[in-house]
């Protein structure tokens, strides 16, 4: 029987959501900085991009044959480094609503102050804060695809005023999800809330950064429950320290889990969530379910959902 570990469950939960019954399955809750406890496995099952798998992880790996990412896409995994190697890489579906929920939670609590408002009441205070509506006011989205329309459709629901910007958005396909496409300094420049659903690369590494910023009003929102690296960390917290901003929400982080002493977690007007867009108990058992049978169907040799 095959040796199965399971990374980064966090909550603890993974053999709650699917049935792992007849298989040797070993638990991780905590991130491992040091992959060595995974070298007498022979599959590995990973949650989405919370551990890194580059070359040198698997030439230090050679026991493995197996890894099943939840998700159809992991770019923290080395594809041709896991190719080389001979491990089969397996995925799963995701259902892709549970950010966009999510975005529009953190949007919410920005713009009616609820986190301080919530730890206000529990200290005895009542009404300290003025929100903002939404609407009336401009939401700009960078990224329409899956996600990025799915918030664009809540917006409309909300009164707003959608535009759009990316790459290579057409006006047609703004116009089907009920925007318009503008250039990215007239989104930055003119939208109340700004909103990213990107797909992370290198070549979108900070395109958010100081330019970008100071092109933003002194009202507005930035919202990122996409990837961290498409923001300039630290001229965020710049701007968000000077109050050149209205404030920011953050579900991605450079470093995950966040350091207990990282400045964003002191900054004002910040709202942070712990990288909860896809946890959900629906998102999990298509994850966790997905996983297992993909493990099921690999020891009876018969390899499925394979992306190498």
């Amino acid at each position: 029987m095959p040796r199965i570990a399971i990374l980064d469950d966090y909550q603890d939960i993974a053999l709650q959501r699917a049935d792992w019954s007849g298989l040797d399955v070993t638990v991780f809750s905590e991130p491992l900085g040091d992959l060595s406890p995974l070298l007498p496995f022979d599959i590995i099952c990973i949650m989405r991009e919370r551990t890194p798998f580059p070359r040198a992880a698997f030439d230090a790996l050679p026991n493995l044959k197996l890894m099943v990412t939840t998700g159809k896409v992991n770019a923290a995994i080395d594809l041709d480094a896991a190719r080389d190697h001979g491990v089969v890489v397996s995925s799963t579906n995701s259902p892709g609503h549970a950010t966009a929920e999510l975005t529009w939670g953190l949007i919410l609590s920005l713009s009616r102050n609820i986190p301080t408002e919530e730890r206000n009441m529990r200290e005895g205070r009542w009404q300290t804060t003025l929100g903002v509506d939404l609407r009336g006011k401009t939401l700009g989205i960078i990224g329409l695809g899956r996600l990025g329309s799915q918030v664009a459709r809540i917006g409309t629901a909300f009164g707003m005023s959608i535009i759009a910007w990316s790459r290579n958005l057409t006006d047609a396909q703004a116009a089907a999800c009920g925007a318009k496409r503008v250039s990215k300094d007239e989104l930055f420049k003119t939208a109340d809330v700004i909103s990213i659903h990107m797909k992370y690369s290198d070549e979108i590494r900070y395109l958010v950064g100081e330019t970008e910023l100071a092109w933003m009003k002194p009202t507005g929102f930035l919202v990122n429950t996409s990837r961290a690296p498409i923001i300039d960390t630290d001229a965020l917290i710049q701007v968000l320290q000077d109050g050149k901003i209205g404030g920011a929400a953050l579900d991605v982080y450079d470093v995950e889990p966040l350091p207990a002493d990282h400045p964003l977690r002191s900054c004002p007007n910040c709202v942070l969530s712990p990288h909860i867009g896809y946890v959900t108990q629906e998102t999990y058992d298509v994850f966790y379910g997905e996983t297992v049978d993909a493990v099921r169907a690999y020891i009876k040799g018969q390899a499925i959902a394979v992306i190498t």
